[in-house]
């Protein structure tokens, strides 16, 4: 049941008074908001309500619609023309990573991006290699790639100076997402972050993490972490539905303030789409 459908439960069989809002609180914390953010958001809501007493059900949703729109951060990914850009993509395995690079890949290749190039940057992982290598050769897209436990930051170097020796471009860059060994992890990420940050045109780099919409708030312990490693800049939703638990974007955009830019809907490759909060929010109060 989504959040919508708990609403329309809750408004039918309670008064709207402490225990209508406290039950509220339960609501959005099953919706996967978050124990924090929910409590903030109810109580904001319930001051609001008491204030301009508003009691009906149309006119409570609406401003909960309103609270959450403001705690929901969106942003376009866009090529700079004429520039060399890097994307680094990050998230843990499992995520939905490698197949997100190759659906953008795909996305920003139709949108007209010619000399466009992925970084087979998860060389610890001989599988990440191959997947990847798959995903290029089925979207049409060139993979520069090393061999399986060389060093991701060479990987990220000889793409980029792949794409420039062609003039201007993108370069999406598939890294590791060993979360079990953070401090690792970090390091490694940190380095990647400094040669991509380097091989990039000004203003021209990236990093973007996938999240899993179904994890909840483990999604929000991982956006935190790899905000932690270097400032992460956009999010990618996949396995995004949210009439069942998509409510991770509202604690990500009050807690971190980090903006989504892109949700992935399906397996296929023209399942991704850019991210509109307005119908996010809308969905996630109605379904």
């Amino acid at each position: 049941m989504g959040l919508g459908a708990k609403l329309k439960s809750l408004f039918g069989s309670k008064a709207v008074d402490e225990d209508f809002f406290e039950d509220l609180t339960d609501v959005l914390v099953e919706s996967d908001i978050g124990a924090k953010t929910s409590y903030e958001i109810t109580d904001e809501l319930e001051k609001i309500c008491k204030k301009e007493k508003i009691v009906s059900q149309s006119d409570i949703t609406e401003r909960l619609k309103k609270i959450l729109l403001e705690n929901v951060k969106e942003t376009k990914l866009e090529v700079v023309p004429g520039k060399v850009n890097v994307w680094m993509v990050l998230g843990v395995n499992g995520a939905g990573k490698t197949t997100s690079v190759a659906k953008m890949a795909k996305l920003y290749k139709e949108q007209g991006i010619e000399n466009l190039v992925l970084a087979s940057c998860d060389t610890f992982r001989a599988a990440a290699i191959e997947q990847l290598n798959f995903h290029g050769e089925k979207v049409g897209v060139r993979v520069v790639s090393h061999q399986h436990g060389s060093d991701p930051s060479a990987v990220v170097f000889d793409a980029a100076d792949a794409v420039r020796s062609k003039g201007p471009g993108l370069v999406i860059a598939d890294t590791a997402g060993r979360l079990h060994n953070k401090e690792n992890l970090v390091k490694e990420l940190q380095k990647i972050d400094r040669i991509c940050q380097s091989k990039a045109d000004e203003g021209c780099y990236k990093k973007i993490i996938v999240l899993d919409c179904t994890t909840g708030q483990n999604a929000l312990r991982q956006a935190e972490v790899f905000n932690e490693a270097v400032n992460v800049d956009a999010i990618i939703l996949t396995k995004y539905d949210s009439t069942a638990k998509g409510g991770v974007a509202v604690s990500i955009g009050r807690e971190l303030g980090l903006p989504v830019a892109l949700v992935c809907t399906g397996e296929h490759y023209e399942d991704i789409a850019p991210f509109d909060a307005q119908k996010y929010v809308s969905e996630l109060v109605l379904n």
